[in-house]
């Protein structure tokens, strides 16, 4: 290299790349009057001479320079006072040639009587500076491009690879302006930097653009670029540099990882098949493409479909059965599409067949061409739209998740010039792969949803009855799919007497499991009233039931780490109205209490003992008694109707009572219109509502006699009966409900205890009902042939159209029921 040369004045210390490591150094130990004691390993490195020569010597002969007394003697000083020394100095190698050296000394100390320095010493290396010519060949061969430009901003100099890329000759450069070779904004941008560095002196370092250049005018490139401003010697500017390097790849990988990032926010905020779906196709247009479609398989769209399992076993059909899900197009209308949303799409690029979706790898078609016989042949409406709309780059990317096809996305450039380039198919695919698995993750939901809903809501009583005692009325309103199906209930329970069981509860959390509780609770509950329990035993059962489902629960989960469900609750609240007595009985645990509103519109929540919610266990539950006047209204719901997110419970509750307390007097028009009022937009949670108007059985209705403890009486009993009866217009049934009280009657003169007491109800019904103080139950048993008796209730239970026994605080009662014709 002849255009390097020494520079004997700037020397930089060899060795190890921190300064401070010592490890390596050339050591020696000089005695007080400048003998050497000891040599080391690096001392000879350093300047060839043996242990042996050197030890015993006097160290100055190691000079390669002339000897100064006085300086060493300050030295020696310097060390004696405990700082130590250190200098550049020059000695000599055993072959004679002179080495600089970094030297160290170290502060005295003493080896016996003799007083000691340690010297450590490291070579310098030298600085070498480039010669004009090594630096023009430098700058003129650089990976980067580079140029220099005079204060009105004209090319004087540029090296090589700035000619490569702006594709403009070097003699076309020289002499001119880059707005004159480069017309456009990103050339007047860049020269307004560059302006501003001449006038403020500060450089501009990585500024980033897209553009394009004569060497690749079809496709945009990326470019980072550099201004610093150039010093004469008088340190006035004379010019300005600029250097400037393709970034192409990096803004490519880049933008990759941003539209990615991007497509993960955007596409999938629902639990929407078809949203999602055009969400991604939304997302596309027109960051990628100018035109997008994304088909679905029909078993994807089912609610019932299962997705198509990828394999290769088997014939498939050539075309797949899908219907278009999304598309979004720069143009408006999406003129460009040959089917619309909804509609049945059988699309797959030439000449791929349904393989493509369970096992394909993305297809790209960068030119399209509408005369090419195989899409004449396959796709005859999509050549003519590809001619008409000028659709010339294809990609189509297979939508995939969980081994499973779901679809396929198409992206189509018309408007934009650029042919879609194999890195864009790595941008595709990514993108698609994202939206698939949010499409799979609504389709799963949507079908474990729509099951849970059909679940609860064939569990829900389809009818509601309160025979002649209530009026009835109810509104379930499902929560928002978002939240998932939850599982609320309400009921309205017929019970003896012309009594009437009403029901509303709420499951502990969402999905499936919940709506499977719920289910199973109003089994319970119907089958507990059915044995005619008061309010209070009837919710200690459902108690037991619903600890014994958690247990199971529990136990069947307990090796599943990922499910937090471990604990089954609910909430439910019991009452039972009696339209004879007025009275209403309820007990609750841990639901809201219901709302009462009065003939005259006043309203209030009757103050029920709270009791703890279902499952709990090991704590009681209390049953409180109402009277309420004819025509009352009683209102069961579920939390999600008074628990808003801008308004707590009681708030609700007291909007709730408001609306119920209106003048309407139809109770299916009041039940929706409250509801509908007071949850304006879907809930994370579902709403039940169930009203009731009560009536009153008057005495024209009901009437009732004492009963002597005298077998001669059953006669004198079973006539006030008949005639009862045939005053009340039910002479059709005047032989069995004689036959009806004189067993009934009979069996509690003959086994139970006074007093007792024969009743006869007529509502939907014809009830008669014997009460007596005992609390035996009886029982239902087939008499032999030759007994003379217990036939009573075997003939009570054939006679009548449901028979049964209840206990009360007095004793028990006796009833049977005949459908009146």
């Amino acid at each position: 290299m002849d255009s390097a040369r020494e520079d004997p004045d700037a020397p930089v210390s060899e060795g190890p790349g921190d300064p401070l490591d010592a490890s390596t150094d050339a050591a020696v130990v000089v005695s007080g009057d400048g003998v050497v004691v000891g040599w080391t390993r690096g001392a000879e490195s350093l300047l060839g001479f043996p242990a042996a020569e050197m030890v015993g010597s006097p160290a100055a002969h190691l000079l390669a320079m002339p000897r100064d007394p006085r300086r060493a003697a300050g030295i020696a000083e310097r060390c004696r006072a405990g700082m130590g020394w250190s200098g550049v100095i020059a000695v000599r190698h055993r072959d004679g040639r002179r080495v600089d050296v970094d030297l160290r000394v170290s502060a005295s100390f003493g080896i016996g009587a003799d007083e000691c320095f340690l010297i450590s010493a490291r070579a310098l290396r030298r600085q070498w500076t480039v010669g004009p010519s090594f630096l023009d060949g430098f700058l003129t061969r650089s990976p980067v491009g580079m140029a220099v430009l005079d204060l009105q901003l004209r090319y004087v100099w540029m090296n090589d690879t700035l000619e490569h890329l702006g594709g403009i000759p070097r003699e076309q450069r020289l002499g001119r302006r880059l707005t004159e070779l480069l017309p456009g904004m990103q050339a007047e941008t860049i020269e307004g930097l560059m302006h501003k560095v001449l006038a403020t002196g500060d450089p501009v370092i990585d500024y980033e653009y897209l553009g394009w250049s004569w060497a690749d005018p079809h496709r945009q490139h990326a470019f980072s670029t550099s201004f610093f401003p150039l010093l004469g010697v008088d340190n006035s500017y004379t010019g300005v540099c600029y250097m400037v390097l393709d970034v192409t790849e990096r803004w490519n990988a880049r933008r990759l990882l941003s539209l990615v990032n991007e497509a993960g926010t955007t596409i999938g905020r629902t639990l929407d098949v078809m949203r999602t779906a055009q969400e991604l196709a939304d997302f596309a247009v027109p960051r990628f493409a100018d035109f997008v479609v994304v088909d679905l398989l029909e078993s994807v769209l089912s609610t019932e479909g299962h997705g198509t399992w990828l394999s290769d076993a088997g014939p498939a059909p050539a075309k797949p059965l899908m219907r278009r899900a999304g598309m979004s197009s720069v143009r408006e209308g999406c003129p460009e599409a040959v089917a619309q949303i909804g509609d049945r799409a059988d699309f797959l690029p030439p000449p791929h067949d349904v393989h493509l979706l369970t096992n394909g790898e993305p297809v790209l078609v960068q030119i399209l061409d509408p005369s090419d016989d195989l899409w004449i042949a396959e796709e005859p409406a999509r050549a003519e739209s590809m001619r008409r709309y000028g659709l010339h780059s294809l990609i189509s990317v297979p939508m995939r998740a969980r081994n499973t096809a779901l679809g396929l996305t198409t992206f189509v450039r018309s408007v934009n010039p650029v042919s879609f380039q194999p890195d864009d198919v790595l941008l595709a695919r990514e993108v698609v792969a994202r939206a698939a698995l949010c499409v799979d993750n609504a389709r799963r939901y949507t079908r474990e949803h729509t099951a849970a809903v059909t679940l609860q809501r064939s569990l829900l009583p389809h009818a509601l009855t309160g025979g002649t005692a209530l009026e009835v009325a109810s509104s379930y309103l499902p929560a928002d799919p978002s939240g998932g199906v939850g599982g609320d209930w309400f009921d309205v329970i017929p019970l003896s007497g012309a009594r009437v069981g009403l029901v509303v509860g709420d499951v502990v959390g969402h999905g499936i499991t919940a709506a499977a509780t719920m289910g199973r609770l109003r089994t319970a509950v119907q089958t507990l009233a059915d044995m005619e329990m008061p309010p209070d035993e009837l919710l200690a059962h459902l108690d037991d039931l619903v600890l014994r489902l958690s247990e199971e629960w529990t136990h069947e989960h307990e090796s599943d780490r990922s499910t937090n469900a471990s604990f089954l609750g609910a909430t439910c609240l019991y009452a039972v109205y009696d339209p004879v007595t007025r009275r209403c009985a309820m007990a609750r645990a841990g639901h809201p209490p219901p709302v009462v509103v009065t003939p005259d519109g006043r309203f209030s929540f009757p103050e029920l003992p709270a009791g703890p919610p279902l499952g709990l266990g090991g704590m009681a539950f209390e049953t409180h008694e109402i009277e309420l006047a004819e025509n009352s209204l009683i209102g069961l719901y579920t939390d999600g109707l008074v628990e808003g997110a801008h308004y707590d419970m009681e708030l609700g509750m007291a909007r709730l009572g408001e609306l119920l307390a209106g003048p309407e007097p139809d109770l299916e028009t009041l039940c929706s219109a409250a509801v509908r009022q007071l949850v304006p937009v879907p809930q994370p949670d579902d709403i039940a509502l169930l009203l009731a108007r009560t009536h009153t059985l008057g005495d024209d209705h009901v009437v009732s006699w004492e009963v002597p403890v005298d077998p001669a009486q059953v006669s004198d009993m079973r006539a006030r009966a008949t005639r009862v009866v045939e005053t009340w217009g039910l002479a059709e049934l005047t032989m069995t409900t004689e036959l009806i009280v004189s067993e009934l009657v009979t069996n509690a003169i003959r086994y139970a205890e006074p007093p007792i007491r024969l009743r006869m109800l007529r509502d939907s019904r014809l009830t008669c009902e014997v009460s007596d103080a005992s609390s035996t139950a009886p029982r239902l048993r087939h008499a032999r042939s030759t007994d003379e008796g217990g036939r009573g209730l075997f003939l009570v239970a054939q006679l009548a159209h449901r028979w049964g026994a209840r206990h009360t605080a007095e004793g028990k009662v006796i009833w049977a029921e005949q459908e009146i014709p």
